[in-house]
């Protein structure tokens, strides 16, 4: 416990700490010291400072375009979410998913603790379509944002699943610079991340790795992605 000198406040009073400041005074306490064995005066209070815990936003942010991967990929996703959200009361953590297929991203889970609420959000989720890259991470940036400004003390910590291959703009930029440009401003906010790669290593041409390096993430590549797997990733990377 953290303690801090508040002379003449005795609110919340840290008594090893008081105890500590009066102990060099007691030889020039000596007339107080006959009516008590240890003078301690108002000057001498220290109080407790309550450091509250912050906890982690995972923010999961899943392509639900379609491939031979996808299926495998949310089954995994959906695992590691509800995995963490038994932790999520004891560490005061905090889930979410964005998914992006076709041309859009959705949040399909807003950041919460409530397994029930994961579970109803999870069942259905759609997949297919082309891969909307940057309207995943413009999605994922303004829920972190705004998740940020809501609970200032959290540790946000985006995972993202993706071969890196977006081939869908929301502006006028081509799709692969316009995600690069996003990913950097994510990396610029100092918003924490994770990219695991979908691609098939037969394939990979290395777009998840670039795309790790402008967010300023950790890329790993899961051969076997199983929800343990991609949970036990997650944990790895969490504040204590």
């Amino acid at each position: 416990m953290q303690s801090r000198a508040t002379p003449g406040k005795a609110d919340d009073l840290a008594f090893d700490a008081t105890i500590r400041a009066a102990a060099p005074f007691q030889s020039e306490r000596k007339q107080e010291r006959k009516q008590v064995a240890f003078a301690v005066r108002r000057s001498d209070f220290y109080s407790k400072v309550r450091v509250r815990k912050a906890g982690n936003l995972i923010l999961f942010v899943v392509d639900a375009s379609w491939s031979m991967a996808v299926a495998e990929r949310m089954t995994a996703t959906k695992g590691a979410i509800l995995s963490l959200l038994t932790d999520a009361y004891q560490r005061r953590d905090r889930v979410g998913l964005v998914v992006f297929q076709k041309d859009r991203a959705v949040l399909v889970l807003p950041p919460t603790q409530s397994t029930s609420l994961a579970r109803k959000a999870l069942a259905d989720i759609p997949v297919g379509g082309k891969t909307p890259l940057s309207a995943g991470l413009s999605l994922a940036l303004k829920t972190l944002r705004m998740e940020k400004m809501t609970h200032p003390e959290i540790m946000p910590l985006m995972i993202l699943l993706t071969d890196g291959a977006g081939n869908v703009a929301i502006g006028s930029q081509p799709p692969l610079p316009e995600a690069y440009r996003i990913a950097d401003e994510i990396c610029a906010q100092k918003m924490r991340s994770v990219v695991v790669n979908m691609e098939h290593a037969a394939f990979d041409q290395g777009l998840a790795g670039e795309l790790a390096v402008h967010l300023g993430a950790r890329c790993y590549t899961l051969h076997d992605l199983r929800a343990e797997s991609l949970y036990q990733t997650v944990r790895g990377e969490l504040t204590p």
